[in-house]
């Protein structure tokens, strides 16, 4: 699969909402916990065979805003999990540097301080970026940029007539990085559950059955290769994408 990829047409960025944790484990006679704990395996594999294969940013949908309605034992569980995950070697390993997304105020100490150790440590990594998502929403992100444009409006340093999209952009948590060309779902649902709902407006969608725990590196190579027999127009016709001069 992997010499059938053209490498000059890798995406840059890659989001993936990791879906299906939990109906892995039930299928399996499982606690749910255990589908978390081979779901983090899962990302340490397709973080080190998407930093292979030339991907430059990441992005993980870890926990949503809406994922704090879940059980107290499931989230206390969850975050223990998300901080033993963070093996540092990985990311030394592979070059790679981590950032963080999401509302963090409300994520327990914790898990707050071991995200900004591991950061700290990987700050200096020049390879691929993993992004967490992490008590998340794409709603939370607008609203909150919205109210920053609004402050800077109110204070006189941001004119009405020069908000645009630019402008809307940098104001998100997600302007060190490109939007993603591929946003992929795994384990069956076809929806974006609010997860970058401005970022992924050009986005090519892959949606598989396949549960994240069972989503291997050859699965990532796989949508890659849809992802790269599509054409993207951008609102243009097929022949002005052959002909970008005409």
């Amino acid at each position: 699969m992997m010499n059938a990829l053209d490498s000059s047409r890798i995406p840059q960025h890659i989001a993936i909402i990791m879906d299906g944790n939990g109906r892995w484990a039930k299928a399996r006679g499982l606690d749910r916990s255990m589908g978390h704990q081979e779901g983090a395996a899962r990302v340490r594999d397709i973080t080190e065979a998407a930093s292979n294969l030339g991907v430059k940013f990441l992005t993980l949908y870890t926990f949503s805003t809406e994922n704090w309605n879940r059980p107290a034992p499931e989230v206390s569980a969850l975050m223990a999990l998300i901080i033993e995950s963070l093996e540092e070697e990985l990311f030394m390993k592979n070059n790679v540097r981590l950032r963080i997304i999401g509302e963090r105020d409300r994520l327990p100490d914790f898990v707050k301080e071991g995200l900004d150790r591991c950061v700290r440590n990987t700050a200096g990594n020049t390879g691929m970026t993993m992004v967490l998502a992490l008590s998340y929403s794409s709603k939370w992100e607008i609203t909150e940029a919205v109210r920053t444009l609004v402050q800077q409006a109110a204070a006189g340093t941001l004119r009405p007539e020069a908000v645009d999209e630019m402008c809307i952009s940098r104001a998100l948590t997600t302007a060190f990085m490109p939007d993603p060309e591929l946003l992929i779902r795994t384990g069956g649902e076809l929806r974006l559950s609010n997860y970058l709902l401005w970022q992924a407006a050009y986005s090519e969608l892959y949606f598989t059955d396949t549960f994240w725990p069972d989503f291997t590196p050859d699965c990532l190579q796989a949508a890659i290769a849809d992802y790269q027999n599509r054409e993207r127009r951008f609102g243009k016709t097929s022949e002005q994408v052959a002909d970008p001069q005409s």
